[in-house]
């Protein structure tokens, strides 16, 4: 049980009656979050001060789920020594996720125990609202609420009409600020999301302002920053890695490197999110297994011919579909490999993985 002088300190961190330590936990064991996460250990912050420590053992095991492994901002639990170790991630109450790039399924955390997810997108090159549908699957599915930040709104007199263009791709319910990421008055909309007890997390493409947006709220060059490429808008990797960082509002914000490909994880449910009108159609139609192509009283044509349903909402309903069909099968027989290999190792520890 800690004290309310541990837990006021802990409070500059992020910390609330939403974290929850074991009832076993040795009284040695210190509580802190994890701010930084690089290749050879771990930066976190105990509310006063920051240091270096290692994660214990069993979190490096080859085959373990880097799911299970410290993330940043996860609220763990040290074990005393020079340096201290991580020896219990406390359990999360929000994780955003995505399936790491490449051929072989692997779900990569973005950050962990967070309440927003700041979706950044520039009013420039970088503008595709189509794109931001892709980051509110895999918000929806974190449990965090997703609000979308729309950079360098000073460059653009017709606001309007791009806010309505972002309007037709997302669920009335999700929350749209134009903003000058240079200008603090501008970012004052954000306050709220960044209050004591809350995290924020900034997702985007390279050179969209995440940076710019942290330095502004900070108050100071904290982040570095590069600006875009005259032809596309694109920016360099300026962040390299994702950090937690204490803001003055209060509230804690996680800057994120940039990220040119978003795959799904396969846990996403699109009909009870963004597209649970294309669900309910569907409901409508004359046969439970229509596909919607060319069957008699299907509800989905007749909509898409009447103009109900836009054609371009339909064809990426369709691709992130797919998508997350071929996703959650990869998921299932990763999990069935993972069981088949833990059973294994119950039963001859020695054989595959080693002692342990």
């Amino acid at each position: 049980m800690l004290n309310p002088e541990t837990r006021a300190r802990l409070a500059r961190i992020g910390w609330s009656d939403a974290v929850v330590v074991p009832s076993d936990a040795p009284a040695d064991h210190l509580p802190a979050r994890v701010i930084i996460q690089h290749r050879n250990g771990y930066v976190v912050h105990d509310g006063e001060k920051e240091f270096t420590v290692q994660p214990a053992p069993r979190f490096l095991k080859r085959n373990l789920d880097p799911v299970e492994r410290p993330a940043v901002g996860d609220f763990v639990l040290l074990k005393p020594g020079k340096p201290a170790q991580i020896e219990t991630v406390l359990p999360r109450h929000a994780t955003l996720s995505r399936a790491a790039a490449g051929e072989r399924y692997q779900r990569q955390l973005i950050a962990t125990n967070v309440d927003s997810v700041l979706v950044l997108m520039g009013l420039d090159g970088d503008f595709n609202p189509r794109r931001l549908e892709r980051y509110l699957a895999l918000i929806q599915a974190s449990g965090a609420t997703c609000v979308v930040v729309l950079t360098k709104a000073d460059q653009h007199d017709d606001l309007e009409t791009l806010m309505a263009d972002v309007a037709d791709v997302l669920p009335p319910d999700i929350i749209v600020h134009p903003v000058n990421a240079k200008d603090p008055q501008s970012l004052a909309v954000l306050y709220p999301y960044l209050v004591a007890g809350l995290t924020a997390v900034v997702v985007g493409s390279s050179g969209v302002g995440k940076s710019t947006l942290t330095n502004t709220l900070l108050g100071e060059q904290r982040q570095a920053t590069k600006a875009v490429r005259q032809n596309d808008s694109r920016g360099r990797h300026t962040t390299t890695f994702r950090a937690l960082i204490a803001l003055p509002q209060g509230g804690c914000l996680i800057d994120t490197p940039g990220m040119r490909e978003l795959k799904l994880t396969g846990e996403e449910d699109l009909e009870a999110g963004q597209f649970a009108d294309i669900d309910s159609l569907a409901m409508g139609c004359r046969f439970g297994d229509c596909v919607h192509q060319s069957e008699p009283g299907c509800a989905v044509r007749t909509a898409l011919e009447s103009g109900e349903l836009d054609p371009e909402r339909w064809a990426s309903y369709q691709k992130l579909r797919s998508e997350l069909q071929t996703q959650a099968t990869n998921l299932e027989t990763q999990l069935k490999r993972r069981n088949e290999a833990n059973k294994a190792l119950g039963k001859r520890p020695h054989e595959k993985f080693g002692r342990h």
